[in-house]
């Protein structure tokens, strides 16, 4: 069953800001909360996340059905990405290289604004390019 657009380029918005303040202040705390979010999504589909649920229950209800959709399958490839993303970041800043906190944080972010601002979802490339590189046509 297809998804409505908006919902993930809503959890694209709240995870840029989430990554942005963990970026800024090298919270591990808001890195391992960003990676929980990321893991539900990625088991569940992002409908399952904290950030679908409340797109699903406050939002979606404000702002009329949905005119288009998506497949599910690309950005629950996403938030996977995301998820490792998240947690080499949070290796990097508990155990460190602080570095590799701060690089991996500031790829998952650059990634989430990408889709948050100009819609356009990077780990749902990625999921497309490996559909096409793996799958025979034959």
């Amino acid at each position: 069953m297809d998804i409505d657009v908006r919902g993930p380029r809503f959890a694209a918005a709240v995870t840029t800001v989430v990554l942005a303040v963990a970026l800024i202040t090298g919270s591990a705390w808001l890195l391992a909360w960003q990676s929980f979010a990321f893991a539900l999504g990625a088991a569940g589909g992002v409908g399952r996340s904290p950030y679908g649920w409340v797109f699903r229950t406050f939002l979606r209800p404000r702002i009329g059905p949905p005119t288009q959709f998506e497949p599910p399958l690309p950005p629950r490839f996403a938030q996977a990405v995301g998820l490792v993303f998240a947690l080499v970041g949070l290796i990097g800043f508990t155990v460190g290289p602080g570095w590799l906190g701060q690089a991996a944080t500031g790829a998952a972010l650059a990634a989430a604004f990408l889709n948050a601002v100009f819609g356009y979802c990077l780990g749902c490339e990625m999921y497309l390019l490996v559909r096409r590189v793996t799958v025979r046509t034959d």
